[in-house]
């Protein structure tokens, strides 16, 4: 066969009728795989289509079963029939004309006809947008919907914000706030001035600053006499809260109406499972009589036995670490009414994909660093010769007195591998190249008080370099720590290789970021980790290299079923989207008016999946 460029030979097996029916001068449509014969390129039984007098048409191509034996062109007469049964029985359209005009929008039925046969390509983009924006408009309308339920059925508290404590604390900040520290901070505020509950995410690159505008949502509700909790996903990073929140808060008072002075210091107590006997006892009981203004814990904070006289806000830091129903525990330690809700994460996700993934929530995001944060260089460092150079470079910061961390590759299919790996990575640089410094060793298996020992000996500089796990990727400040090499780094993700990087830089001496790997083979996403060290950038990367599925269906099952629609294409059909699930909802909350809509949702939310959403 030929087409004006060139020709291919064609091979039937067991076909003899084919003979027949391909004569010279016929028109075909040829489909099937291409491979190289002899220097002659060939196709083996392909499909074959005598489309006649339909050149110049565009046809699609159905994924063929040989289970079934159905092929693309049987498949394509059948969707031909079931098209004219919808036109002469109708398809429901959930969109109004009037919504399909001002947003450019063909109506349903002609999307649907124009997705498989479409008269040109600009019909089929058309095609493609409308159904697109009909599958963003169910999950919108989902999350919307519960969202609205949430603030129509919650009883929250109406904080008087903006206090004298709220001032006193930004005062006697050593440094000033940046204008996305002040914008959250507005968010937040206005949020917990509602008598709907706060249900917000503050998302945040690493050093933003997240902590402080978390500290000053717990006074909000300090100052109007209520609680505040910080909920952190292990106990390193729980105690790490507390030391640096009670330094925070060093020397701030409450009114205190009971107290000879009509005033006392502010009182913040940490609680994890390490706290015992009489000191859990007193925390316990200032948690109950209201004493302890601001608590700081791990899961220990929703176990039974933990009461408080009056929780107003809920901080959770780290969110992805915590199950939606330990979220929902801690909200229900407040008696009678739901407290305000920060979810806090240092893994920074473009604007559109926080819309869909974390739909329900308000975000909050800290695009700013603050002055003065020491730049990381970040090099990739591959082969042999390099990893040379990565080691000779740790031990020279050592020799200045700096410290090192070294992260060991992921192994996702067994975290005893994980182990295994980093044990061994530990004895090859103990007795090898780094044998004249100190190194200490760090993983998942080690018991909380053996970890909690390796990292104070860190902390406290009695170890130089530190083998670890991802263990460390969460929270842990070393601000002594300058070198952070990462092996097999092209394991990783570049949310991950971000989050471990940002682990040094925290001091006032320059940091280096290693990434190591055995191939020198380009690498997209190790090299924009060295061009940028912008989080909100590199998840606009990351979304781009891995698509929205894994992202998806990693924050929360059941939305990870986009066919047509993309978060990194389609951004304006989002806004698009929620903007008029919002109409839809606050119009008709039970859908009661839009059964077409209420049908599809039902159909796409299994009862496991509709759970999830309301928890979360």
């Amino acid at each position: 066969v030929g087409d004006g460029t060139g020709t291919l030979r064609i091979t039937f097996f067991n076909q003899p009728w084919r003979a027949r029916q391909l004569t010279v001068g016929l028109v075909v449509a040829i489909h099937g795989k291409v491979e190289d014969y002899r220097g002659s390129l060939q196709m083996t039984n392909p499909v074959v289509d005598l489309i006649g007098d339909r050149t110049g048409r565009i046809v699609p191509i159905y994924p063929q079963s040989e289970k079934v034996r159905i092929t693309t062109w049987e498949l394509a007469a059948l969707v031909d029939q079931a098209l004219r049964r919808c036109e002469s029985r109708g398809l429901a359209d959930p969109l109004s004309i009037a919504d399909q005009e001002r947003l450019g929008l063909i109506g349903r039925f002609e999307a649907v006809k124009s997705i498989h046969g479409p008269d040109s390509m600009a019909d089929a983009t058309a095609a493609r947008r409308r159904l697109a924006f009909d599958e963003l408009l169910r999950v919108q309308v989902e999350l919307v919907r519960r969202k609205r339920e949430l603030e129509r059925t919650s009883q929250g508290i109406e904080h008087v914000v903006g206090g004298e404590l709220v001032e006193r604390f930004v005062g006697a900040l050593p440094f000033p706030l940046t204008a996305a520290q002040r914008r959250a901070f507005d968010e937040i505020a206005s949020d917990m001035a509602s008598p709907q509950p706060m249900h917000r995410l503050l998302q945040g690159d690493v050093g933003a600053g997240k902590t402080i505008v978390a500290v000053a949502a717990l006074l909000n509700a300090v100052s109007g006499g209520h609680q505040g909790a910080l909920m952190a996903p292990t106990e390193v990073l729980a105690e790490q809260h507390g030391s640096g929140v009670k330094a925070l808060l060093d020397g701030l008072v409450v009114v205190d109406g009971g107290n000879l002075f009509g005033e006392r210091p502010l009182r913040v107590e940490l609680l994890t499972n390490r706290v015992t006997g009489q000191d859990r006892r007193e925390v316990l009981a200032g948690l109950a009589d209201g004493s302890v203004d601001i608590v700081i814990g791990t899961h220990a904070l929703i176990q039974e036995g933990v009461e408080f006289g009056s929780l107003g806000a809920v901080v959770v830091d780290e969110q992805h670490r915590f199950g939606v129903e330990q979220r929902a525990a801690l909200r229900a330690k407040s008696d009678g009414v739901v407290p305000d809700l920060l979810v806090m994460t240092a893994t920074p996700i473009p604007r559109t994909a926080a819309m869909t993934v974390y739909g329900d929530l308000e975000v909050s995001a800290l695009d700013e660093l603050p002055p003065g944060r020491t730049p990381i260089a970040t090099h990739w460092a591959a082969g042999p010769l390099s990893e040379a150079n990565v080691w000779a470079s740790v031990r020279d910061e050592v020799e200045t007195g700096r410290q090192a961390y070294v992260v060991c590759p992921l192994i996702e299919e067994s975290e005893n591998l994980e182990v295994a790996s980093a044990e061994e990575t530990f004895e090859q640089l103990a007795t090898g190249e780094l044998s004249n410094v100190r190194v200490g060793l760090l993983h998942g298996r080690m018991s909380s008080a053996e970890k909690e020992a390796t990292m104070e000996a860190f902390r406290a500089r009695e170890l130089d370099v530190l083998v670890a796990t991802t263990v460390i990727e969460v929270g842990v400040d070393v601000p002594n720590a300058t070198v952070m090499v990462v092996l097999d780094a092209d394991r990783f993700g570049i949310a991950q290789l971000h989050q471990l990087r940002g682990r040094v830089g925290r001091g006032e001496h320059a940091s280096t970021c290693w990434l190591m790997t055995t191939s020198e083979d380009a690498n997209p996403r190790i090299e924009a980790l060295v061009a940028s060290t912008d989080g909100f950038e590199l998840a606009e990367i990351d979304l781009e290299l891995r698509g929205e599925g894994t992202l998806m269906s990693s924050a929360q099952k059941g939305r990870s079923d986009l066919r047509l629609a993309s978060l990194r294409r389609d951004r304006e059909l989002i806004e698009q989207a929620r903007e008029v699930a919002f109409r839809i909802i606050d119009n008709d909350p039970e859908l009661a008016q839009s059964n077409v809509l209420r049908s599809e949702i039902t159909l796409l939310l299994s009862e496991r999946e509709g759970d999830y959403l309301t928890k979360s």
